[in-house]
């Protein structure tokens, strides 16, 4: 444990270099991950019951957006970009998220309807990555989500110009309160027509279940042409 401790303490040079020391101790950030095992005669042979089951465990232990997703898009050049989303709903068609259609997301998913969706739980050691296609859901559905958003919600996704770029912060507060006097009622609040649901539907996904000595435990659930699904662990 000495050495440990005195390998992390900076050098006098790194005193008065703190950027320097920062990256120089990024590699010894770590921590052992002792989670319980995963088990391919454990799983449930559905993925998206299995994946109900982390999830309801989840919400019991992160008290913070336990719903908190990575969504991977690309665009037409091939470039990859992510961001966090959150889940608004899920079942055996797929996972489904909320957002502006014409945002920088909104725009790839267009090109490039092949996204991946990853849940990270530290707190479990756990995580679920998902591949698949995506599709907007239906109006009617957009409609039913966004009449339950709150109104400062609501009156934002009508206002941003998401993913493209503002001459200041007063300009969107501007466009804000221009709103909030255009709508005195604010359950007539409508949606806008470039903002809704996308459902991403898997043929993907791995469990992962973080273990001792970084030999993790990985199931996957490949979709097969059948439509049933393949199970098969992964080396970690």
């Amino acid at each position: 444990m000495f050495r440990l401790i005195k390998r992390w303490l900076p050098a006098k040079d790194e005193v008065r270099k703190p950027m320097i020391f920062a990256r120089q101790s990024t590699a010894m950030i770590r921590r052992e991950y002792q989670g319980k095992p995963l088990e391919e005669k454990n799983v449930d042979p559905n993925p998206f019951q299995q994946f109900e089951i982390w999830f309801e465990e989840a919400a019991k232990v992160i008290e913070i957006d336990p719903n908190a997703m990575t969504l991977s898009t690309v665009d037409s050049g091939g470039q990859p970009s992510s961001r966090t989303v959150l889940l608004k709903g899920f079942d055996d068609e797929g996972f489904t998220f909320y957002t502006n259609y014409e945002s920088r997301k909104g725009v790839q998913i267009t090109q490039n309807p092949k996204v991946s969706l990853t849940f990270y739980w530290p707190e479990m050691v756990r995580q679920i990555c998902i591949e698949g296609t995506v599709e907007k859901t239906t109006a009617s559905q957009s409609d039913t989500y966004f009449r339950t958003r709150p109104v400062g919600s609501r009156i934002s996704a009508l206002v941003s110009p998401q993913s493209r770029e503002l001459s200041s912060r007063q300009e969107l507060e501007k466009l804000v309160k221009q709103i909030q006097k255009e709508y005195d009622n604010y359950d007539e609040i409508p949606r806008p027509p470039n903002w809704g649901g996308f459902i991403v539907h898997p043929s993907r996904f791995e469990f992962w279940q973080g273990r001792i000595n970084r030999l993790h435990d990985r199931i996957c659930y490949i979709k097969m042409d059948n439509d049933l699904w393949k199970i098969c662990r992964l080396a970690p």
